[in-house]
């Protein structure tokens, strides 16, 4: 992987990564651009215990171009894009609408392909290897950052999920805490540790999987995916490595070249589960990793404690009809799930690719 960071008009981090190592990037941003300004602010609630971003700028964020216009593809004569270059592999960029920017945090824009009608199922592994560098790379650098605390690398996919730009990327997130979901299970990790004598809860969940085995999608030498037993969304998948770790930095060799061909499996599985001529199924997929800020709140609970996983999951239910969040999900975060985990996890078998 060859890395190359430079900078837009108005100051913002651009990097590309490429495969190949002889590639030039010297492609200047020739956009008129005045700086950034952001609005950003965090805000906590004293009644729930967690944070609320408030961005306002974001109003004004692009919202569904036509393709001829698509800021994620690559400049190309007088039409200039987010990405200075006539083509590319991998690029992340600072987003111009950020959700978190300074002592607030950081947002960061992943295009995975510089092909604007394709998405990341389409991909080939070393293309999907690549993606999961620049992750791991960005990982590490905004892990760094004084005001960054948490890195959540994901993707939405499809306009049901409510995605604004088409051209097939991702998101990061580098929050100034941790987040709200981290840290229930965090709390979990602890009262487990806590009441077995030095138990892992995310050890257990896996081997408690593993063992019913009714729930597994797909199993490999250095991968394993299951429905979760008390999944929320109607297809759920979480992907673990089989030897824990923190964060995307962990992962050993063998897990990072195997994870592309997983993966893209997971995937075109997903795609294919309501069967042919049914649209793309639009999903939510993201990393959980452990916080790199201190952990004091979780007694007795160290980042190597944390076990990194991937959670894809859609908001389909079945063909034309979406889940949505009504009152008992949005008013008091108690899921009613349409879909039998045991049933979601033996449809994602029964579409394998042969």
């Amino acid at each position: 992987m060859k890395k190359t960071s430079t900078r837009l008009a108005d100051g913002r981090e651009l990097i590309y990564y490429d495969s190949r190592d002889d590639v030039v990037r010297d492609a200047v941003d020739r956009r008129p651009l005045d700086p950034t300004v952001t609005t950003s602010e965090v805000r906590r609630d004293p009644l729930l215990g967690d944070s609320v971003a408030i961005a306002s700028h974001r109003q004004g964020r692009t919202y569904h171009p036509p393709a001829n216009e698509c800021p994620l593809c690559p400049s190309s004569g007088d039409r200039l894009s987010e990405i200075p270059d006539s083509s590319y592999d991998v690029v992340v960029f600072e987003n111009r609408f950020p959700s978190l920017a300074g002592d607030s945090g950081r947002c960061e824009v992943v295009c995975f392909t510089s092909d604007h009608d394709s998405s990341f199922a389409d991909l080939t592994e070393e293309q999907a290897g690549l993606v999961l560098d620049a992750w791991t790379d960005r990982t590490a650098e905004l892990s760094h950052l004084p005001s960054v605390e948490q890195v959540f690398c994901f993707e939405n996919r499809g306009a049901e999920i409510g995605v604004t730009l088409g051209h097939p990327h991702g998101q990061i997130y580098a929050y100034p805490f941790t987040t709200p979901r981290t840290a229930l299970m965090l709390r979990s990790l602890a009262a487990h540790k806590e009441a077995t004598g030095g138990g892992n809860l995310f050890d257990e969940v896996v081997a408690r999987e593993e063992a019913d085995g009714s729930r597994i999608v797909l199993a490999t030498d250095h991968w394993v995916a299951f429905v979760p037993y008390a999944a929320h969304w109607p297809y759920e998948v979480h992907l673990y490595p089989r030897r824990r770790v923190p964060d995307l930095l962990g992962l050993d060799e063998a897990a990072r070249t195997e994870f592309p061909k997983v993966y893209l499996e997971l995937l075109r599985r997903f795609d294919r589960i309501f069967g042919e001529g049914e649209p793309p199924t639009p999903y939510i997929a993201g990393w959980h990793q452990a916080p790199f800020g201190p952990l004091e709140d979780f007694e007795g609970v160290n980042r190597d404690d944390f076990a990194l996983h991937l959670e894809l999951f859609t908001i389909r239910r079945t063909s034309g009809k979406l889940k949505f969040l009504a009152g008992s999900e949005s008013g008091m975060s108690v899921f009613i799930n349409d879909v039998p985990p045991e049933t979601a996890a033996q449809r994602l078998r029964e579409v394998a690719s042969s």
